[in-house]
């Protein structure tokens, strides 16, 4: 049918859904007058790298007002930001897995609760890239965990559950397509490798603490690349796996530094 899926019961039982970390709610607010017409979701780390994507989208859009005036629709909250444009919503996500995996629960509900129909939602950013030029875009195929294997394990109470972490092949090749008529900007399809840490689970030798040499690094890394790694950012696993589950079309478009 189009529509955002949720799975869970429990939520039919509540008097109020309260979007905790959005400071927005079921009774509080009419969410679907305010996104029921939202066709697009575009997330990313920085509030004010998705303050400045709204910007552009209003300007690309033509809609009315200079741009400059966007609102924080999450305002009443410093966990998270959120900007409309249209049918476009922009969302901040802070950094990793817990950061965006409580964004993406709430949004999900968002997007459920205002009965939105066919939204893609596309993870935008930087990345530190794998044997590629600087300045190229990775269209995530697939995410990989530390391991290259596609999945996403979650602790839920005391199980780890395994979930797909496929994306969606059609919207990638869109995209792809679509960067075409970009110069700028070197664009491939590949593997995306999510971590937990961004100083020793990158491999990196300047954290606080590091247990491994370089030559180990520059190992494990080619194993990364030939195992199909072209970049490596700490979202992807869990972002294509709540997509995945809750019926969104979605893709991760990366910006190697």
């Amino acid at each position: 049918s189009g529509f955002v899926l949720v799975k869970n019961p429990h939520l039919d039982l509540m008097e109020e859904d309260i979007l905790y970390h959005l400071d927005l709610g079921t009774k509080t607010h009419n969410l679907p007058a305010m996104f029921g017409d939202i066709k697009f979701v575009c997330v990313g780390g920085s509030p004010n790298r998705m303050r400045a994507f709204a910007q552009f989208m209003r300007r690309e859009l033509g809609l009315a007002g200079d741009g400059e005036d966007v609102a924080d629709v999450c305002a009443g909250s410093d966990r998270y930001a959120m900007y409309r444009a249209g049918p476009v919503l922009s969302i901040s996500h802070g950094m990793g897995i817990p950061s965006i995996s409580i964004m993406l629960h709430e949004v999900i509900k968002l997007l459920h609760h205002a009965k939105c129909r066919d939204v893609t939602i596309i993870r935008i950013g930087t990345s530190g890239g794998l044997g590629i030029e600087a300045g190229s875009v990775v269209i995530t195929d697939t995410a990989v965990d530390s391991s290259f294997q596609p999945r996403f394990e979650q602790v839920v109470l005391d199980d780890v559950v395994v979930r797909s972490t496929e994306l969606d092949k059609d919207l990638a090749e869109e995209l792809l397509t679509c960067s075409r008529d970009i110069l700028d900007f070197p664009t491939l399809i590949g593997h995306t490798m999510c971590t937990y840490d961004f100083y020793e689970g990158q491999g990196r030798l300047d954290g606080a603490l590091c247990s491994f040499s370089s030559e180990k690094k520059l190992e494990y890394l080619r194993r990364a690349y030939d195992a199909g790694v072209r970049n490596i950012e700490m979202e992807s696993t869990a972002f294509a796996a709540l997509c995945g589950l809750c019926g969104l079309k979605g893709e991760s478009c990366r910006f190697h530094l």
